[in-house]
């Protein structure tokens, strides 16, 4: 009986440390587990520019049977004008090397660019093949110097913030060798500014909403006709996604709530006295793969 007595602290010692275990592992499990679900978070990142395709509509605002398109749409025949084997070759290398020559160009003049000019290139652009033919972008053209300036206040608030507190240390320092900052100078210089939003959903006639299926991959083709239509214009432009601005520039533009702001291009004419790095641009072997 003493001997018990004597060893009951010693159990009792031991029950409690393996309590303790048990109840670290079970903790840690959780945390481990919450870890796993919890999004990592990234303050840089603007909601205006994640991708809408995963846009969850209510439930009541959505119809199931029917979203605005024609069942009964016609088809009608397609013909195409074919090429020479000897014209495709030279129609391929011609416009290859008209593309190889775009480069992002921040230095703009303010030399004025015809509005036609503007309005084809944006016709080329809403030529782009979207989700289900939903068309879900819209082309905002700035030329007012009031409205481009106030973009620019907006940008480069925001830009300061991003470049010394949310894009972090590596980011910063892979910017520096294209000497870009958060002074954006040709948001003033520039005669056009066109802010391309994507309209993460639409609106049937009945007032229920559209699903765009997508919507920010059918926006992002388009963007890259709009540049191929740019360049082959003689025009030039730097992509440019300003983070955190989206909000305050839909409230400026009066957009409704369904678009977000996907790229903003100013656009103009390079100054005489512009400068580009010198990039090269990867070879075909580095970027193609033929099975």
């Amino acid at each position: 009986m003493a001997l018990f007595s004597s060893l009951t602290p010693v159990f009792i010692a031991i029950i409690c440390v393996l309590i303790g275990v048990i109840l670290k592992k079970t903790n840690g499990e959780k945390e481990k587990h919450e870890t796993k679900s919890k999004p990592l978070s990234r303050p840089w990142v603007d909601e205006d520019l994640k991708d809408g395709t995963d846009h969850h509509l209510e439930e009541e605002d959505v119809d199931e049977e029917w979203q605005g398109l024609d069942e009964n749409v016609a088809h009608v025949p397609f013909f195409a004008e074919r090429y020479s084997e000897g014209e495709m070759i030279k129609r391929s290398q011609m416009f290859y090397e008209l593309l190889n020559k775009r480069r992002s160009v921040r230095f703009l003049s303010d030399e004025p660019v015809p509005r036609e000019v503007i309005d084809n290139v944006i016709r080329t652009a809403g030529t782009s093949p979207s989700g289900a033919h939903t068309e879900p972008w819209t082309f905002v053209v700035v030329q007012d110097p009031y409205l481009k300036h106030k973009i620019r206040e907006i940008v480069e608030g925001e830009e300061e913030i991003n470049y010394k507190k949310r894009m972090g240390d590596r980011w910063v320092n892979d910017l520096k060798r294209l000497r870009t900052n958060w002074i954006k100078e040709y948001l003033d210089t520039a005669p056009y500014l066109i802010l391309i939003f994507k309209q993460v959903y639409g609106w049937l006639p009945n007032g229920k909403k559209k699903t765009h299926y997508y919507n920010e991959i059918s926006v992002s083709i388009a963007c890259g006709i709009l540049l191929a239509a740019l360049q082959n214009a003689g025009l030039y432009t730097v992509t440019s996604t300003p983070l955190n601005c989206g909000p305050q520039l839909r409230v400026l533009l009066q957009r409704p709530a369904n678009e977000k702001l996907l790229l903003l291009l100013p656009v103009g004419y390079p100054k005489k006295e512009a400068t580009v790095p010198a990039l090269t641009r990867k070879p075909l072997e580095d970027i193609m793969v033929v099975m």
